[in-house]
């Protein structure tokens, strides 16, 4: 976008800055090692913080990692609003302007598009909600207690003056931008952008409906092909439903006593507007990706061992959630704890949180430990409307209102810009209403026969769990003081978005999972592709779910439990949970391993559980690469290429030329068999093609004959969304295309621009456009080639320097980007380092930390974050566990009182 004069003289001051910051670091010059080390927290003596009633001490470890001391709940969370200010308040900020829609306050008219689309949604909104109308006294204490200490450490800052270094910078281009005072409700909001990119199928939706384009129904089928329950199984053994609609976990399975139901919550046809849901793919794609891109394939590992399966006799729990990189990591890790438990001081709890909100989300008090993966629940649906007036739209034959706000984006150096967010009666926001080009609808996509006149188009809305209001809050509070399996499952009932996988084990010896969240039940329509909102048949009905019907298990007689974003139940389970599941490829992995150690009598240890989340095997190229070894190459060239893959273990290890190559040929195999025949839409930006004009909804072969005329379309998808992507779904369509080499899906256009047929000269084709990718990114030496110099992380601040085109950013990366790092893994590993296929093989989402807890002796257990503990560039715990992390180690975590002491290298004391 053109910019001002003013902002290009800005852009020279970052450049003046940046370089003398840089020039000074280098040279030990005052004032730019004083603006760095300036924003780095006080860690020994005493600071006072209003409020407090008693002294709070904040000890941690070389790592910079925190644990609190206090003796009320008040000031434990006063403590840790005022500690995770000190590491992470620019984090914070940022945080909160995303979820309210006001990133153009700080960043100007480039987030204006962003926020208008956030302002629609309406997140703020939602969580102010929450905070008036649903969200327990006690959790509003907590939150209060949390924003009183973030506030007494903005006070030390006064306009963000000496906070870090990215408010230095962001001076130079904002100089009239002041952070204002933490709010409860900014970090109940942050639990919206959780929920938005673990919003379940959204983006599957979307992509249906945009093949609809040039596919029929068959076709579309086969590139999202059904969950293969007998090889991969699911997560609980599927139990059944009561007449009143109570779940009994499936046989074998012990029953705990169930709590009280939870109250009920708030109140599809093939419609797809191409050119519209081709442009809101894009706004979904252009949304700050906090917890990294959306989309299938994208998930997270955990599992529970009983004690009589371990080693140590007790439990063993394993986590790693896959989310997205960035600089600071997203998580922050941190222990709560009581002096003494009483019933003014509940909480002894130590895990990984979020900075900028109160409590624990993943880890273990002193009785339990839990951890996450994504339910992949359906929790959100488009609606196509028949818009019939500035405010009205048609539902059942009638003319009905829209309700109608206007909200105002303040834009730093520019004009306030003014929105009108249109609402369905449903409370479905019109995300349509801010693009020109949603506007205009698809005029030429199929609606259904009895869809009412297109006209100038129908509008989109969305519906969606996250947008009524929920008490997740409360969740996160009542698990980190659970203290058994009815008080983990007490906490469940109230974890409303995302829906995730919980896992649970305790010091008793016993192991559990539920699965959480608010559920819809719809009328008709499966949620596959946008619903006709003009019939109020495929509107969700007023109740969710109840909790309890939802699938639980408890000391299931396997002994262990795995959840990888799998199917959790199979297809007797009749209300449905989605029929996008994960397709189990880590799952069966881990559950494979697993079975194999406990043979004979076996056992397993801690390291056991550590080894397998570092699991980098590609479950497909032992079926792949057989395959390939039998294609007849006769040049050379590519011939040696192809000898690495002889004597392959299918490890995907940093260091290995085979995996590089394997993943060379895999991203070619993609590219000819199914992204040479996906449209525009779907395909990443850049990525040309020369192909016929399409006349009707066939495969290539077809649509590509005749006397047809040859036309160049360009990809337009964002490289983190673009497909096929090569995730675990990509693992199953290959896998099931491999048993006909006569699929149509195996004709290509080579590269001589000439249609050719059938496997086997797919793969030869997709064997030498590895060869030559491999040699313009690598060399032409195969001896110097490995996976690690092709799939490599780097860790990026989100927000300052995003516009690479601007030397000055390229600048401020340099100072504030970690990197790059060559990974291990692959996208359907267990070591799942993703990478977008259609795109390059760049690293998007990670473990973004790991955890195995060891329930005999919680001092034994171990942990581990990307980035670190501090959000100060240049502090010592800014990026010092990367490293670590990258080599599949873990950390000792201490617990107990006496292992923290034992660790601790500095000791803050708060007091009032």
């Amino acid at each position: 976008m053109p910019r001002s004069k003013k902002f290009r003289r800005a852009r020279l001051i970052v450049i003046l800055l940046a370089v003398l910051l840089v020039a000074g670091l280098a040279g030990g010059g005052w004032w730019a090692v004083d603006t760095v080390r300036s924003s780095f927290p006080q860690v020994g003596g005493t600071v006072k913080v209003p409020g407090m009633s008693a002294p709070v001490d904040v000890v941690r470890d070389d790592k910079g990692i925190p644990q609190l001391y206090a003796d009320t709940d008040a000031d434990l969370f006063r403590a840790q609003g005022y500690v995770q200010a000190q590491d992470r308040f620019w984090e914070m900020d940022v945080r909160r302007h995303v979820t309210s829609g006001r990133l153009a306050e700080m960043f100007g008219s480039s987030a204006v598009e962003n926020d208008s689309f956030l302002r629609t949604m309406g997140w703020r909104q939602v969580a102010r909600k929450e905070w008036d109308t649903v969200l327990s006294e006690d959790t509003k204490r907590n939150l209060t207690a949390y924003t009183e200490g973030v506030n007494a450490w903005l006070a030390e800052h006064p306009g963000g003056a000496g906070a870090s270094l990215e408010y230095a910078l962001l001076g130079a281009v904002n100089s009239d931008y002041t952070p204002e005072k933490w709010d409860p409700v900014d970090s109940v909001a942050w639990l919206k952008a959780m929920a938005w990119s673990l919003s379940g199928n959204l983006q599957e939706e979307i992509d249906r409906s945009l093949l609809t384009q040039d596919f029929g129904t068959e076709q579309i089928e086969q590139l999202y092909p059904a969950y293969p329950y007998d090889r991969n199984g699911t997560i609980v053994k599927t139990g059944k439903l009561a007449a009143d609609g109570t779940y009994t976990p499936g046989a074998g399975t012990t029953v705990p006593a169930v709590p009280g139901a939870a109250p009920a919550g708030g109140a599809q046809a093939r419609a797809a507007a191409q050119a519209l849901l081709g442009d809101l793919s894009g706004k979904v794609g252009a949304l700050p990706q906090l917890l990294g891109p959306q989309g299938q394939g994208i998930g997270s590992n955990s599992w529970v061992v009983s004690g009589a399966n371990t080693t140590t006799g007790s439990p063993l729990l394993a986590n790693d959630p896959h989310l997205g990189p960035g600089m600071p990591s997203i998580w922050y890790q941190m222990g709560l704890h009581c002096r003494s438990t009483s019933p003014s001081c509940g909480y002894d709890v130590a895990g990984y949180t979020f900075a900028g909100m109160p409590g624990v989300v993943i880890g273990h008090n002193k009785d339990v430990a839990w951890g996450f993966t994504n339910l992949g629940a359906d929790v959100t649906d488009l609606y196509l409307e028949k818009v019939t007036g500035p405010d009205t739209y048609l539902l059942d034959g009638k003319d009905v209102p829209f309700a109608v706000r206007k909200e105002t984006i303040k834009v730093a150096g520019g004009e306030d810009r003014t929105i009108t967010v249109r609402t369905t009666q449903d409370g479905m926001p019109l995300i349509s209403d801010q693009s020109s080009e949603e506007q205009r609808v698809g005029r030429n996509a199929p609606a259904g026969l009895t869809a009412p006149d297109r006209a100038a188009g129908y509008g989109v809305a969305l519906r969606w769990t996250a947008l009524v209001p929920g008490k997740t809050m409360d969740a996160v509070f009542k698990l980190d003081r659970a203290a058994d399996f009815a008080g983990f499952r007490a906490a469940a009932q109230d974890f409303a978005v995302p829906a995730q996988n919980l896992i649970y084990a305790d010091t008793k010896g016993n192991i559990g999972y539920q699965a959480p969240g608010l559920i819809p039940v719809r009328g008709k329509g499966d949620g596959r592709y946008p619903a006709p909102g003009w019939d109020s048949g495929y509107a969700w009905n007023a109740s969710f779910l109840p909790f309890k019907s939802l699938p639980y298990a408890y000391n299931p007689p396997e002994g262990y439990i795995v959840t990888a974003n799998q199917a959790v139940v199979d297809q007797t389970y009749k209300p449905m949970l989605t029929t996008d599941w994960e397709y189990g490829t880590r799952a069966k992995e881990i559950t494979d391993q697993i079975q194999e150690k406990l043979k004979n009598g076996g056992k397993i240890s801690p390291d056991d559980m550590q080894a397998m989340q570092l699991d980098n095997t590609s479950v497909l190229a032992k079926e792949l690469v057989p395959l390939l070894l039998k294609v007849k190459i006769d040049d050379p060239y590519v011939r040696e290429a192809q000898d690495l893959l002889k004597d392959w273990n299918y490890h995907q290890d940093a260091d290995s030329a085979a995996a590089a190559y394997y993943n060379g040929v895999w991203r070619a195999l993609l590219t000819l068999a199914f992204g040479q025949k996906f449209p525009a839409d779907l395909r990443v930006e850049g990525d040309c093609l020369l192909v016929r004009q399409k006349r009707d909804n066939t495969l290539p072969d077809d649509a590509l004959g005749g006397a047809a005329q040859a036309v160049t379309e360009c990809g337009t998808r964002k490289p983190s969304q673009a497909q096929p992507d090569g995730g675990d779904r990509w693992t199953e369509v290959v896998r099931q295309q491999l048993a006909n080499p006569r699929s149509p899906w195996w004709d290509y256009i080579d590269s001589n621009h000439q249609q050719q047929h059938g496997l086997d000269n797919l793969l030869a084709e997709a064997l030498k456009d590895a060869r030559q990718d491999l040699t313009s990114r690598l060399s032409k030496d195969i001896s110097t080639w490995s996976w690690g110099r092709l799939h490599q992380l780097t860790l990026k601040e989100p927000t300052l320097g995003s516009d690479d085109s601007s030397l000055a950013s390229g600048v401020v990366r340099r100072l504030l980007d970690r990197g790059p790092y060559k990974l291990s893994g692959g996208s359907a590993a267990v070591d799942a380092t993703g990478w977008n296929a259609a795109a390059g093989y760049e690293v998007d989402w990670i473990p973004s930390m790991r955890m195995v807890v060891d329930l005999s002796n919680f001092d034994a257990s171990r942990w581990i974050n990307v980035g670190g503990a501090s959000g100060h560039a240049f502090h010592a715990n800014y990026n010092d566990q990367t490293e670590l992390w990258a080599k599949g180690e873990l950390l000792p975590w201490a617990y107990g009182k006496d292992a923290v002491a034992k660790a601790g290298r500095n000791t803050l004391r708060l007091t009032g």
